[in-house]
């Protein structure tokens, strides 16, 4: 383990002048306020403070005749993946982002893209619209070294190449709220989180039941339907969702491409459907919590491969899971013990016929699993922090098997079989100084059966001046990624393998100003991946171990990450107009040619403007733009800069009904996320929203 050696910066921020307004004070009795932590106690399990959020709600109720004038203190935000327990995120000094339910409610329904793309250093492609191929990068990391979870258990697929996870597969409406830790995360959730992680947290109970209908429709033949009841009942919780989505869409390959239209002037349509649901019980009493949850969704969808519009190529993706958590406070609550238990399915098939003389035929289908179990202990210890720690196992599976009935029927011949089992234990040691200072302090062990073994560690610090509403933050730690299944086990396996390996630092300041009306975020991070794995064609001086293979994988690379992330939020004129900003500047390079990785731009920003001329109307005009990058490696197939506009508005006719709009590309940008692949042109949805 080596030593570590950085120096945590701060930079200085200018503050913004605002035009000065009366504000609007609406007192909200049907809402539950959000949660408030005073960032110099130590987190208290989520039992306590549900429960003391409760009584806040009825103590507001009561006092809302008699209320003050002036605005209340701001509450802050609570996290769960930044150290794998709850805690107020002004206590964290890693670098977490938040999409909330309200972002997720006015996006796409059927894609998270629109959603993600407001986390300052994330990036995401897609391959021809919603329903198409669709991944991200964090930081500028490989697709497959961002850990994805949904509810803290590991989706990423044992099936694909690189062992990332496909974000067509998940159907949104079962999101709450969706948490992205950046930097190497492996010392708290072992491989794959060299970049970061992104943590779906869907939906729970609690208060009263509520449900919730939404439904949409519009360009492309496109319509959506979502739904959810949710709830408790004393120490009973209860969530329950369900959605569908369909669309006609667009040729994925070439569409809005001048060139390729030319040649191709009849490009037939890509479309997709999804159905998806969800559920989770909870129960919650006496210092025992017991939960489980189950989930799945269907897209089946059409697709194109890449220099070609095809017409019978269609891809069918499953994601199933089911988990069941307990856990139990002793010593009056400052020891707690949980177990979970998981089991996740991801299947995908493609099924490929040409065109137009049917020459081939094949079907390929990917069937990934796993299972485990993990064990976590938090140990409260008062001025000495907590303690947490815990292990972790797992086995995975990956199965891909091919065959074809044109020009003549084969066998269904495997591909690819192979398993593992990782086996890890973790530590995290969380130490306030003071009133002002938190570090932490983590290390993980990781052995992947018969394949490798990693160490990893983490450090992070946080440091609170709260009269001037300033935190500074920073994080170091290393990350690594094992051998996927496909790399060991595919007919271009390599041979010796060894863990991916990445070093990553990061330091910030957040600021709070103008009493809470401006808040600006500043982060500077950099990244240094080795003994990446890379796919080498078969040639002299290239052996393999299967001599007939067109090539095999080797720890053959080595990358660089840099960059600064941007967010702020500008209160213009409180209750009327309000400004918001994500920002990515990013640097990376291939450390073994110094060339720019591929699909990583350099400038990539997000704004927008919501406007509440009434308390019941909103409109939000939305701005992305993207500079050009390159879509293959070695500087190749450049993709042009873009600007792209989009629109945003609702109308609520009461407290259970409102109305929305919202349009896409209004401004006719043609543009491309990968070579040579469409995207939407100018689009319009409407739809109507039902809670009660």
């Amino acid at each position: 383990m080596g030593l570590l050696k950085f120096a945590a910066g701060s930079a200085a921020i200018v503050a913004l002048a605002c035009c000065h307004s009366a504000a609007r004070a609406q007192s909200k009795p049907d809402q539950l306020p959000p949660v408030e932590v005073n960032p110099t106690e130590s987190p208290k399990p989520v039992r306590q403070i549900r429960r003391d959020r409760d009584r806040r709600a009825a103590g507001q109720v009561r006092r809302a005749a008699s209320a003050p004038t002036s605005a209340p203190p701001q509450p802050t935000e609570v996290v769960v993946t930044a150290d794998r327990e709850p805690e107020p995120i002004s206590r964290t000094g890693s670098s977490i982002s938040v999409v909330k339910g309200e972002t997720l409610a006015t996006s796409n329904p059927g894609s998270l893209v629109d959603a993600l793309r407001t986390v300052p250093g994330l990036d995401i492609s897609e391959s021809g619209g919603p329903g198409s191929t669709t991944n991200i990068r964090l930081r500028g990391a490989n697709t497959g070294q961002t850990l994805v979870m949904i509810d803290g258990i590991r989706i990423n697929d044992p099936t694909a190449a690189s062992g990332d996870f496909d974000f067509a597969m998940f159907a949104p409406s079962a999101i709450d709220r969706i948490e992205v830790l950046k930097g190497p995360q492996s010392a708290l959730y072992g491989s794959d989180a060299m970049g970061g992680v992104v943590n779906i947290i869907t939906k729970k109970g609690m208060g009263p039941a509520q449900f919730n209908v939404r439904t949409e429709g519009g360009s492309y033949g496109t319509a959506a339907t979502t739904g959810s009841m949710v709830g408790s009942q004393g120490p009973w919780s209860y969530a329950f969702t369900g959605g569908g989505q369909s669309s006609e869409g667009f040729s994925r390959y070439g569409y809005r491409i001048p060139a390729i239209e030319a040649k191709n002037p009849n490009l037939e349509r890509d479309g997709f459907s999804r159905l998806g649901g969800s559920a989770r019980i909870g129960y919650d009493a006496d210092g025992v919590r017991v939960e489980t949850g189950i989930l799945s969704t269907l897209t089946r969808s059409n697709y194109d491969a890449s220099g070609a519009d095809a017409p019978f190529y269609q891809a069918r993706r499953l994601l199933d899971q089911v988990w069941a958590k307990a856990s139990v406070d002793t010593l009056d609550g400052k020891w707690t013990h949980s177990l979970n238990t998981f089991a996740t399915q991801a299947v995908r098939s493609f099924s490929e016929l040409s065109y137009p003389l049917v020459r081939s035929s094949t079907i390929t289908d990917y069937t990934g699993n796993s299972v485990g179990a993990e064990y976590q202990s938090i140990l409260r210890m008062g001025s000495l922090g907590s303690l947490i720690y815990g292990a972790k196992t797992q086995h995975e599976t990956a199965d891909i098997f091919q065959t074809s009935f044109v020009p003549r029927f084969s066998a269904y011949v495997p591909q690819v079989r192979g398993q593992q089992d990782t086996n890890s234990v973790f530590g995290l040691w969380q130490l306030p100084i003071g009133e002002r200072l938190i570090i932490t302090l983590g290390g993980r062990v990781d052995d992947v059966v018969n394949v490798s073994r990693f160490e990893t560690w983490r450090a992070t610090a946080a440091y609170t001046i709260s009269e001037t509403g300033t935190k500074l933050h920073t994080s170091a730690g290393t990350g690594a990624k094992a051998p996927t299944l496909y790399q060991l086990y595919s007919v271009n396996r390599g041979s010796s393998l060894a863990p991916e390996q990445s070093f990553g630092y990061d330091a910030g300041v957040d600021q709070s100003l103008l009493n809470g009306r401006v808040t600006v975020s500043l982060t500077g991070f950099s990244n240094k991946f080795s003994n990446l794995i890379d796919f080498v064609s078969a040639g002299p001086g290239v052996s393999c171990p299967v001599v007939n293979s067109s090539g095999c994988y080797f720890n053959v690379s080595r990358a660089e990450t840099n960059g600064l992330e941007v967010g702020s939020t500008v209160d213009v004129l409180p209750g009327y107009v309000k400004f918001n900003a994500a920002y990515t500047y990013l640097h990376a390079i291939d450390l073994a040619t110094g060339l720019v990785l591929a699909r990583r731009p350099k400038n990539l920003a997000n704004f927008r403007l919501t406007i509440t001329p009434t308390d019941r109307w909103l409109i939000e005009p939305r701005i992305l733009t993207v500079s050009k990058r390159f879509s293959s490696a070695g500087q190749t197939n450049r993709v042009d800069a873009y600007t792209r506009v989009d629109l945003y508005t609702e109308y609520k006719i009461d407290r259970n009904w409102k109305v929305f709009a919202r349009g896409e590309n209004i401004l006719n940008e043609h543009y491309q996320e990968v070579f040579n692949f469409g995207t939407t042109g100018p689009a319009a949805y409407a739809g109507f929203n039902a809670t009660w």
